[in-house]
């Protein structure tokens, strides 16, 4: 048998895979607490600086505090010519997402998603303790670097698992759970510093919930999916008939074909590497459309989210609702996704037309009207929808990406992420030009990676590619949609109704 009527006999989602997918999608509070760890301890309060003419050069300047808050800014006098260090922090957290995200992709594909899910989160929770425990500025700022390194790899192949685990009908749910769950983090992580303020200990608290997920994590077993896409047939097999023995199926009789299993070991694991995005005809022109999707995806998101973070009130209620305002996306998605008039492919780009669309209309909105209809609500009108949009490009991109691949493909497509989230922070700057400029660029963004997307074939209700040899089956071949595949999708939904 292949693999996905394994998991027909296995249990698509059984009780033993809802635990696993439990830990990996639980994981996700962990992670947006470090992501989101920046923004409260490096909190810059009210101060005022005293006459610098009575303060020796060589000492500490004269700045006194008026508002009581500790964050690394009170603790290293972060301010004035030194403020830009609390922005650099955070910029080296991202750049190491970045090269987390090129890196750790390859390499789950190479050795395994298990030990380096299990490496990759070992050490983010070490890094982490040192960050709460830095003696001096720059040892926070290298352990933001190193913690950022592992959040990006992991956060990719803890993604990976959560869909590899089940059988292909629950991809979409479980990897909503995931984006969901980190949404849930944010907020999570603002409540946790209303409670926690020295930064200190507020770092400690987000980071230990890492020793606990570890914990958890280090049963988990090697994923079924990739170990029979690198020929490890017999291991395949007994991952397979552990999960149907934990769901209460029998699967003694288990048995994974192996011609497909021996042509994919001695084959297709020399064609896991990068380069294999740039050479393969039909991967190539998805991997360049889908980095576009997700860099727009990223520019628009933080690129909204930095211009809501300019309202008053508490610093903490407003870390909280940049995560709750995603929570009503993923209801849509999934909602969205699995109906075949709609499916991955049309969703995916009419989220990204919609938050272009909403960008658009701030340029017609007056600054001061009701709070019904102002900037502030189409902006985060905007970011709810290329949220939906952002979760539904990791559920398709992984879909649209073999087996042998996934990883890579993933780790390229969140390369070109993090880009725009590096890029983000300078839109704003255009002001300058005209004071619609940023929104222009965040609708343009939307409006031209929603239409790109239209070029990439459905994914729902087809079988997932295992090994880079079954791209050249006309399911799997096209990039750009065309009638007959629509009359496949007519004639399935024939078969099976």
């Amino acid at each position: 048998m292949d693999l996905e009527e394994s998991f027909q006999i296995v249990g698509e989602f059984g009780p033993y895979q809802r635990r696993a997918v439990t830990v990996l999608v639980l994981t996700q509070v962990y992670m947006a607490c470090q992501s989101m760890l920046i923004v409260l301890v490096g909190s810059t309060p009210e101060y005022r600086t005293e006459q610098q003419d009575i303060v020796p050069s060589s000492q500490q300047p004269a700045v006194t505090f008026t508002e009581d808050i500790d964050s690394i800014v009170t603790e290293w006098f972060l301010v004035k010519q030194q403020a830009y260090k609390v922005s650099l922090a955070g910029s080296l957290f991202f750049a190491g997402l970045l090269v987390g995200n090129v890196v750790f992709g390859p390499l789950s594909d190479k050795i395994g998603r298990r030990p380096v899910y299990l490496t990759g989160l070992f050490f983010e929770v070490i890094f982490g303790y040192v960050t709460a425990l830095a003696p001096s500025y720059e040892v926070f700022a290298v352990s933001r670097l190193l913690v950022g390194l592992m959040n990006g790899g992991i956060g990719l192949v803890c993604f990976v698992l959560t869909q590899e685990y089940v059988g292909k009908s629950y991809w979409a749910m479980t990897g909503t759970l995931a984006s969901m769950t980190f949404a849930v983090g944010i907020a999570l992580f603002g409540a946790l510093g209303y409670f926690i303020r020295p930064w200190r200990n507020l770092a400690t608290a987000a980071n230990s919930s890492g020793v606990l997920f570890f914990l958890l994590s280090v049963t988990l077993p090697e994923s079924p999916r990739w170990l029979y896409s690198q020929g490890r047939t017999e291991q395949a097999e007994e991952v397979l008939r552990y999960m149907a023995l934990r769901n209460g199926n029998a699967a003694k009789h288990l048995v994974l074909q192996r011609v497909g299993a021996a042509r994919t070991g001695n084959h297709s694991n020399r064609g896991t590497s990068v380069l294999q995005l740039a050479i393969h005809p039909v991967l190539r022109l998805r991997t360049m459309v889908l980095m576009y999707v997700w860099y727009a995806c990223s520019l628009v998101y933080y690129g909204l989210t930095l211009g809501a973070s300019e309202t008053s009130g508490s610093r903490y209620l407003n870390v909280a609702m940049y995560g709750l305002v995603e929570l009503p996306a993923y209801p849509l998605c999934i909602y969205f996704i699995n109906k075949h008039w709609a499916g991955r492919r049309k969703s995916m780009a009419c989220f990204l037309c919609l938050a272009g669309l909403a960008c658009l209309l701030t340029m017609f909105i007056p600054e001061n009207t009701g709070t019904l209809l102002s900037v502030t609500s189409l902006a985060l009108l905007g970011k709810l929808m290329v949220s939906a949009a952002f979760n539904i490009a990791y559920v398709y991109t992984s879909e649209l990406y073999p087996t042998v691949i996934r990883n890579a493909g993933l780790g390229v497509c969140s390369m070109s992420c993090r880009v725009g989230g590096i890029l983000a922070p300078f839109v704003p700057s255009m002001r300058a030009l005209h004071s619609s400029m940023p929104f222009t660029v965040f609708c343009l963004s939307g409006l031209s990676a929603g239409c790109l997307g239209l070029l990439l074939p459905e994914t729902l209700n087809r079988p997932a590619a295992e090994t880079l040899e079954e791209l050249s089956s006309p399911t799997h071949s096209r990039v750009l949609e065309s009638k007959p595949l629509f009359y496949e999708d007519d004639k399935w939904k024939s078969n099976h109704e």
